[in-house]
């Protein structure tokens, strides 16, 4: 957790980051006192897409069967706190700081998450300077397909109230007709007719061929 100085102790997240030669290597240089502290920059991969749209179950799969990236799925840190939109800043931030840590053993984190997905949660956290590249990646569907499955879904969830079903068919249509406009641009693959094991696979080969031009 390289936050906190090696040599004066200050806990900053806004360290001023020195690339070195061109390549993963860079310093992450203290405010403070000046200490540069070496790291690894690597890029950051982010699937998103509506609720319903496949991520969780596509991700899994990529986590038991891709080595080139960490892939992680963002409920397991979500709980109540998160819940007040105010502190939407705080989860996306932690999510970037655990990803950054994670680079540094060498292999880039895959995030999957709904919200990770829109580039303007992202772009303007303290983190994201310790990624050489933020890459996004959206699920989509057809609306038929999306509120299908989010009817098929246990009661418990909830996802087949009116207001939930209403909110995630216009956050997909989002994901649609705008993301891919935005700056920077979300990719998109339409899960409508593929099946879990066929995203996965997609996922995968987006993630390689952004490796090997980097």
């Amino acid at each position: 957790m390289f936050n906190v100085c090696y040599r004066c102790g200050a806990y900053r997240a806004d360290k001023t980051i020195e690339p070195e030669g061109g390549g993963t290597a860079a310093f992450a240089a203290c405010p403070e006192c000046g200490f540069r502290h070496p790291f690894l920059r690597l890029p950051l991969f982010i699937i998103g897409g509506a609720s319903g749209a496949g991520k969780s179950a596509a991700c899994a799969a990529l986590a038991r069967n891709f080595g080139a990236a960490v892939v992680l799925e963002s409920d397991i840190l979500w709980n109540d706190f998160y819940a007040d939109p105010q502190r939407y800043p705080e989860y996306f931030n932690t999510w970037l700081r655990l990803g950054k840590n994670i680079a540094q053993a060498g292999k880039p984190a895959a995030l999957c998450g709904a919200g990770l997905g829109v580039p303007g949660n992202i772009e303007p956290c303290v983190e994201r300077r310790y990624f050489s590249q933020v890459h996004y990646l959206a699920l989509v569907c057809e609306d038929s397909a999306l509120e299908a499955r989010l009817r098929a879904r246990p009661a418990w969830r909830g996802s087949g109230a009116a207001e939930w079903l209403k909110s995630q068919l216009s956050f997909n249509r989002w994901y649609q007709e705008q993301a891919p406009q935005g700056c920077p641009p979300v990719e998109l693959f339409d899960t409508t007719r593929t099946t879990v094991e066929a995203t996965a696979a997609a996922i995968a080969a987006w993630i390689t061929s952004k490796l090997s031009r980097a």
